[in-house]
């Protein structure tokens, strides 16, 4: 394996679209997968992504780059988050843009037997 691997992230057409029009790119590396989200107003997890895929939301770490969002985990706890802001949330919890801005947000989630 090299040691050094490289792709390009929101260079193109948007990997998904989600049911809102909200768009989100992933690059692929050996050991992570990186995705770049551009969440519109209204954007929720459960309502515009999970409804399309049929799957629960993935373990994932994540950057607020700009605008705000809210993260709900399976447990009831809750996090607002805005730019700047990091986080790192279980499989199952749900999300939402908050206010009337698109977020755009970073999240990396690690490949199993990474």
């Amino acid at each position: 394996m090299n040691d050094l691997t490289s792709r390009s992230i929101a260079q193109g057409p948007a990997t998904r679209t989600f049911l809102d029009g909200s768009e989100y790119w992933i690059a692929e590396l050996p050991s992570v997968r990186i995705g770049l989200g551009h969440f519109r107003p209204g954007w929720v997890w459960s309502k515009h992504a999970g409804a399309q895929t049929g799957a629960q939301s993935e373990a994932h770490i994540g950057c607020i780059q700009s605008g705000r969002m809210t993260v709900e985990c399976a447990d009831g706890s809750r996090v607002d988050l805005g730019p700047g802001d990091v986080f790192e949330a279980g499989a199952g919890h749900d999300a939402w843009v908050v206010g009337d801005t698109v977020c755009i947000a970073l999240d990396v989630a690690i490949k199993p037997g990474a």
